[in-house]
């Protein structure tokens, strides 16, 4: 099967406007995140979802210019985004990804995807149980589950954050998850605040080499050479739905 991962982006952020083209060592975090999804070995295209404010052109140069593909929707509506999204791209399964994880794991992607096409479910992902760091999120469903989703949800809610319908009705969606052997839960690694960006910036400039990657596992070493790191952005809450 056909599997799609979609990443919604938009230039718009409450705590930290422009965050996914902040730079690090010269180079935008969205191009990092793109560089480290292009490892997996499930995924067969990858798309940017982002919308047709006028803040926005600039992902859309961004695209143009890194030959990735893009498609522009509405901004508040992501359900309504990234089902017209799937359906231009006839994506089978779609691999949900948002743009302030730039260090997602390719690993972690690819065994999240593998659960999912080894299994009878709707929707698969590393969140219904925490047990990966905030910024590792990885949700994988079918385009009939997003269908179904667009069609039938009505809330903001669900419409802004396109999975919660599917995973806040397990009666009408077969759902999955996987987790990890050891609770890594604690750590923040996703780009939402200064302070988080800060952590990110430290972890890049201290691993990232030219043509190579760093996986969780080296992550979690390097925070453990510098436990200070973490109470960085520790104290920041993730936003409720």
């Amino acid at each position: 099967m056909t599997v799609t991962a979609i990443i919604q982006a938009r230039m718009g952020s409450t705590r930290l406007p422009g965050k996914i083209l902040k730079e690090v060592n010269g180079k935008p975090l969205l191009a990092y995140q793109l560089e480290r999804i292009a490892h997996s070995e499930c995924i067969d295209k990858i798309v940017i979802a982002t919308t047709l404010d006028q803040k926005d052109d600039v992902i859309v140069e961004f695209c143009d210019n890194n030959d990735v593909e893009y498609y522009r929707g509405s901004e508040n509506d992501v359900l309504s985004r990234y089902y017209e999204t799937a359906e231009l791209y006839e994506g089978e399964s779609i691999v949900r990804l948002t743009s302030d994880c730039p260090i997602i794991d390719p690993v972690i992607l690819d065994k999240t995807i593998k659960y999912y096409v080894d299994n009878d479910y709707d929707y698969v992902s590393n969140t219904i149980e925490r047990t990966y760091p905030r910024g590792l999120d990885t949700e994988v469903f079918s385009r009939a589950a997003l269908e179904k989703a667009y069609k039938e949800a009505t809330l903001l809610r669900d419409k802004e954050h396109v999975t919660a319908y599917m995973y806040s009705n397990p009666k009408k969606f077969k759902l999955g998850y996987i987790t990890n052997e050891e609770d890594y839960s604690k750590y923040r690694w996703t780009v939402d605040t200064t302070e988080d960006f800060e952590l990110i910036e430290l972890i890049f400039k201290k691993l990232y080499k030219k043509n190579s990657m760093f996986y969780m596992k080296d992550v979690i070493e390097l925070l453990k050479q510098n436990p200070e790191w973490v109470s960085i952005n520790a104290h920041i809450e993730q936003k409720k739905l």
